[in-house]
C-alpha cells in the first residue's frame, strides 16, 4: 500500500470513528435533554399548577419562562414549558419514558404527546422509531390520518397492542400495519381527467413519495412487467417488493369502481409470481387493486382477503379534514361491528 492509499485508508477509518462518536454523543445529549424537559414538566405540574389555580399558574409559568430564558437562552419559552407539562401528564413514569420515547427528538415528542388516543399515540411513536421519520414526515402522516387508514386501526384493541409490541420488540411487520385504505395520492398533481397511463406515469414520477405512502421497506421492481401465459402476454401495472413481509406486491390501477373480473386478473398475476418468481424463503405475493370506489358486498362475496388480494380506494385530491375524518371513522366503526358479528357467529 503506497502513502496516498495508506492516508486514504487512515482518513476513512478516523472519519468513521468520528461519525459514530458524534451520533452517540448526539443521542446521549438528546436523551438527557428529553429527561430534563420531563423533570421540568413534573416540577411545574406538581409545584405550580397542582392547586388548579389557572390564572395564578399562568403568571408563575410566564415569570419562570422569562427567568430561564434570561439565564439559559432559548428553549424555555412559555409555550415550551407547557409542552413539558403535557409531556409529564402523558407519561408520568420516568422508566416508561425511556422505553416509550427512545431515540425520539423533543420536536417529535412535542407532536406526539398531543395525540389523545393512546393506541394511536403508540402507533406513531413506534413507526417513528422504526422508520426514522423526520418531524415533517410525522406531521404529514398525522395530517393525512395515516393510522386511521391502516387495516390495523380496524382491529380489536388487544390485537393492535400486540402487533405494535411485536413490531417494537421483534421488528415484526404485519400486513395490517403495512396496507391502507384509502391511499392518498394528492401529491401526483393530476388534472381532473386522466388515463390509467397518466396515473401510472405520475406515480413513477413521484415514486419516492408514492413509496412513502405505501409504507416503509418497499422497493420498486418493475412497471408494466410482462408475463407470458399460453403464448398470451399480460402486463402488471406496478410491481414492488417488501423486505419486512418478504414478498412481492402487485398493484393494479383502475380508473373506475372495483369489478368482479378484476379479481380473476389479479389472481392470475399472483399465481404466476408464486410459480415463477417466488424464492423458497419468501412469502406468497400480495395484490392491491387501487380503484376509485370499492363495493363492500363484492369484496365480501368474492372472499378477497383470503386470496391475498386487497382492494383500496385512492384519492387524488384530499378532502377537508372534517369530511375525511368522518369517512374514516365510519369505516372503522363498520369494520369493528363486522368483527364483533363474526366473533359472535363463531362462538
Amino acid at each position: 500500500m503506497n502513502i496516498s492509499e495508506n492516508n486514504k485508508h487512515i482518513f476513512k477509518t478516523i472519519s468513521g470513528l468520528i461519525a459514530r462518536t458524534k451520533r452517540k454523543v448526539a443521542g446521549t445529549i438528546n436523551e438527557e435533554m428529553v429527561v430534563l424537559y420531563w423533570n421540568i414538566g413534573k416540577i411545574v405540574k406538581e409545584q405550580i399548577i397542582k392547586f388548579d389555580r389557572a390564572e395564578y399558574g399562568k403568571q408563575i409559568v410566564n415569570s419562570l419562562s422569562s427567568q430561564l430564558t434570561h439565564g439559559y437562552g432559548r428553549g424555555f419559552s412559555t409555550q415550551n414549558l407547557w409542552h413539558m407539562v403535557k409531556f409529564y401528564e402523558v407519561c408520568p413514569i420516568l422508566s416508561a419514558l425511556r422505553r416509550e420515547f427512545e431515540r425520539l427528538s423533543w420536536t417529535h415528542i412535542k407532536t406526539i404527546i398531543y395525540i389523545e388516543d393512546e393506541l394511536k399515540r403508540k402507533f406513531y411513536t413506534t413507526l417513528c422509531q422504526k422508520d426514522h421519520w423526520s418531524t415533517r414526515t410525522l406531521q404529514e402522516r398525522i395530517n393525512s390520518m395515516f393510522y386511521e387508514r391502516t387495516a390495523l386501526s380496524k382491529l380489536p384493541e388487544k390485537t393492535i397492542e400486540k402487533q405494535l409490541q411485536e413490531l417494537k420488540s421483534k421488528d415484526k411487520m404485519t400486513p395490517e400495519l403495512v396496507f391502507r385504505d384509502p391511499y392518498v395520492l394528492d401529491f401526483l398533481g393530476l388534472a381532473d381527467t386522466y388515463s390509467e397511463k397518466d396515473l401510472e406515469k405520475a406515480i413513477l414520477h413521484s415514486l419516492e413519495k408514492f413509496i412513502l405512502e405505501l409504507g416503509g421497506d418497499f422497493s420498486f421492481v418493475a412497471r408494466q412487467k410482462r408475463i407470458t401465459i399460453d403464448n398470451e402476454d399480460y402486463y402488471m401495472d406496478l410491481l414492488f417488493y417488501n423486505r419486512k413481509l418478504k414478498c412481492f406486491l402487485v398493484i393494479d390501477l383502475k380508473l373506475d369502481k372495483f369489478r368482479a373480473e378484476n379479481k380473476g386478473q389479479m389472481e392470475l398475476y399472483l399465481k404466476y409470481l408464486e410459480k415463477h418468481e417466488m424464492a423458497d424463503d419468501e412469502n406468497p405475493p400480495i395484490g392491491i387493486i387501487l380503484c376509485t370506489e370499492k363495493g363492500k358486498e363484492h369484496i365480501e362475496l368474492l372472499f378477497l382477503p383470503q386470496d391475498r388480494i386487497k382492494v383500496a380506494d385512492y384519492l387524488t385530491k384530499l378532502p377537508s379534514k372534517e369530511v375525511f375524518a368522518e369517512r374514516l371513522h365510519k369505516a372503522v366503526q363498520t369494520a369493528q361491528v363486522k368483527l364483533a358479528g363474526d366473533k359472535e357467529k363463531s362462538s
